[in-house]
């Protein structure tokens, strides 16, 4: 039976409320992309290292630069949400077994395979952010297929560009517009270009606001993307509605940092790079 003072063997004050709540481990397997909690660096998952100090992971960011951190307990966000990350347990057999490595696109990966020589045909998209979407996700199929993504800084300036490229069968320029909807001054000069293109150009869009509804919320670690009242620039808005600090370059860097591979975007996004990829790469004669 216990006594009134073995409430007192181990005791722990603190107030129930300001315990820390237990979080998940997740296996830091390669390519899982997370952030680090201190520094905010984000990146995939390079490898795992043990050292005197104890385990390290090595993350790699978007441009490719390496940075190695302790994986200390409550050390990373993924998706959102804090969690510890561990070595992962699975043997070189195990993850053999598992089949072939899928690119962030879907596509089988090809090891060991090197840049095709770019192609005379261009990817041009609408918007740095977008830029930067599609080059994490379809990256490496681009490379493969030899197609060189360009930025376009707004719809405005594609008659120009079109004209400067001067499109033919072997060098055929493919265009991802924002908010391509019916009426819009954006589906005006996207039908121009193409009469104009003889069959050379394909323009096609999204119907999001910005690139970031691309991204679904769950991916986002939200419920939705929030409603942002007219007259309100919709990138600042949704900083507000999320409770976000009013930064779009960090924001954007926040949601980027939460797409892993195609399951994180939507599928009218999906649809509309893959059209483009297959225009480009077709034969001359299809």
């Amino acid at each position: 039976m216990r006594s009134r003072h073995d409430r007192y063997d181990n005791p722990d004050l603190t107030p129930p409320w300001k315990r820390k709540q237990p979080v998940p481990e997740v296996a830091a397997e390669p390519d899982l992309v997370v952030e680090e909690v201190t520094t905010g660096f984000c990146g995939a998952v390079v490898r795992c290292e043990k050292t005197a100090e104890g385990p390290t992971v090595t993350l790699e960011d978007r441009f490719g630069k390496h940075r190695v951190f302790p994986m200390a307990p409550r050390g990373f966000l993924l998706e959102g949400r804090t969690v510890t990350l561990v070595r992962p347990r699975a043997a070189p057999a195990a993850a053999a077994a598992r089949g072939p490595r899928l690119t962030a696109s879907g596509s089988i990966a090809v090891p060991g395979a090197r840049a095709r020589v770019a192609r005379a045909g261009r990817l041009y998209v609408e918007g740095r952010h977008d830029a930067e979407l599609v080059e994490k996700v379809w990256g490496d199929d681009l490379r493969i297929e030899g197609v060189v993504v360009e930025y376009l800084e707004g719809v405005d300036d594609l008659p120009a560009v079109v004209e400067a490229f001067a499109p033919a069968p072997d060098a055929r320029l493919g265009v991802l517009v924002d908010h391509l909807v019916p009426g819009s001054k954006e589906s005006r000069i996207a039908a121009e270009v193409d009469a104009r293109s003889g069959g050379n150009v394909l323009v096609v869009g999204h119907p999001y606001i910005d690139i970031w509804e691309a991204v679904k919320p769950a991916s986002v670690g939200i419920g939705a993307w929030p409603k942002v009242p007219r007259g309100t620039d919709w990138k600042l808005g949704v900083c507000a509605g999320l409770g976000w600090e009013p930064n779009t370059g960090a924001a954007w860097q926040r949601i980027l940092g939460t797409v892993r591979s195609y399951k994180d975007l939507e599928p009218a996004l999906l649809g509309r790079v893959e059209e483009l990829i297959d225009f480009v790469t077709a034969p001359e004669d299809a």
